[in-house]
């Protein structure tokens, strides 16, 4: 990722670098599969009124968007009120049919007095209730139990599938591999 600028706006310019470990046509195939499907997937989004990085064009296997100068989550002290309008804008993202895959507070970032979150690399277009709870779960397990209650209830707010997906959450945390487990 770098910056650039044109007639005096900044912009991120997100390329994806051939990895030489895969054979040479299914590395081009998957970085352009890759590349359409963030940029479709912000696009979605923007549309949608989630906030997100703009997207300005999309190259083989480049995304140009806004660069937003701003400060991440997890270097950031935030109130309870914070988590709660969070919580809006991720239950804004799932409606719009968008599980981010890696919802954490490294891919939140505040910048102009707003919240956006960023980098969806790892997102997939799905109302699957599997994938938004994983979202949850990785929230859920970056922040605090106060924050994460104030989270859910912004979550909670006007959100149809809100007990489906909570539903989801605590079969999850039931399964083995995402148990936390501690040295006796």
């Amino acid at each position: 990722m770098y910056t650039a600028a044109f007639y005096g706006t900044d912009f991120i310019i997100k390329s994806r670098e051939p990895k030489k470990y895969r054979i040479h046509e299914l590395d081009e195939e998957l970085r352009q599969l890759r590349t359409r499907r963030e940029a479709k997937i912000l696009a979605v989004l923007y549309r949608s009124g989630v906030p997100v990085p703009a997207l300005i064009c999309v190259g083989k296997h480049s995304i140009v968007m806004q660069r937003l100068d701003g400060k991440l989550l997890r270097d950031l002290k935030m109130g309870i009120y914070f988590y709660r309008k969070l919580g809006r804008i991720v239950r804004d993202m799932h409606s719009s049919g968008v599980a981010h895959g890696d919802l954490t507070p490294a891919n939140i970032m505040l910048a102009d007095r707003r919240t956006y979150i960023i980098d969806f690399g790892l997102a997939e277009i799905t109302h699957s209730a599997e994938e938004q709870a994983l979202d949850l779960l990785l929230m859920k397990r970056s922040i605090s139990k106060k924050e994460f209650a104030a989270f859910l209830r912004g979550y909670s707010e006007d959100n149809k599938t809100y007990k489906r997906t909570i539903s989801r959450l605590a079969d999850i945390e039931k399964r083995g591999r995402y148990q936390i487990r501690t040295l006796a």
